[in-house]
């Protein structure tokens, strides 16, 4: 079993080398222009670049990312599959906004499935799945390091490490549809904290959470590791609505701005 206080700080080369394979759940079906306007428009969503709400003009999204017409209109069709986007009957299409229900509901779901996900992988998951898990908490922390370094609170970088290493903690679960869907909620959620803005939470040491959420999962201790994860997940939810809504109930007044 792997004690993540027992890692180096030095990167050993079997490590390095499989920094050019973070985990990723986009669909595959290869390099084509369709796919790698899909992926590009996806980042600018989950990144705000593209706010909630706003419309998406066929032509102007051709010219903007210079594309066909047609593989816009493919790719915002598919993004619409993902829920990042909204088809406007007979208007086009629009980034889907945002509110304080569907992030609830949202943080709920997420909860639930990511809950039997860990507890399945706690179950199954062999020594790679360890060694991966002590691996993506050592990214994840130097990601974040090199963030407060550089003094740039919105990090490309942290984004994907943060990423890898939660979903590095349920990949043992044996479901890839489990996991997928987990990578699409987990995208979701990536979206309302970039939205919130990018400023570290008050009072909060995310990297002695992810270390605790680590020895327990490590340790085959499946409650308390799940508590450490829902625990983890809620506080950051709990600060997000307070950040987005004025009211965390239906139809609160939003703090953010959408487009009309």
């Amino acid at each position: 079993m792997y004690n993540p206080k027992d890692i180096c700080l030095a990167e050993p080369d079997a490590v390095k080398s499989l920094d050019e394979a973070p985990i990723e759940d986009q669909p595959n079906a290869g390099d084509t222009i369709t796919m790698r306007l899909y992926s590009r428009l996806r980042q600018d969503i989950i990144e705000g670049t593209l706010p909630p709400g706003m419309k998406l003009k066929i032509e102007d999204m051709s010219r903007s990312y210079e594309a066909g017409t047609s593989p816009v209109r493919e790719a915002l069709n598919l993004l619409t599959s993902f829920g990042l986007v909204e088809r406007l009957h007979n208007r086009g299409f629009r980034v889907k906004p945002i509110s304080a229900a569907e992030f609830a509901d949202l943080l709920r779901v997420r909860c639930w499935l990511e809950e039997r996900a860990l507890r399945e992988a706690i179950a199954h998951g062999d020594e790679q799945w360890e060694e991966n898990i002590a691996l993506a908490l050592f990214r994840v922390n130097r990601a974040a390091k090199a963030r407060v370094a550089s003094g740039e609170p919105r990090d490309a970088a942290w984004e994907r490490r943060h990423r890898d290493f939660h979903m590095a903690l349920l990949a043992g679960c044996g479901s890839p549809m489990l996991l997928d869907y987990c990578g699409q909620l987990f995208d979701q959620t990536i979206r309302y904290r970039q939205i919130a803005g990018a400023l570290s939470m008050p009072v909060r040491d995310s990297e002695a959470e992810h270390a605790e959420i680590v020895e327990a999962t490590l340790a085959r201790k499946a409650d308390q590791a799940v508590e450490l994860l829902m625990t983890h997940y809620r506080t950051t939810g709990k600060y997000l609505l307070g950040r987005l809504f004025a009211d965390a109930g239906e139809g609160g007044p939003l703090r953010y701005a959408q487009p009309n």
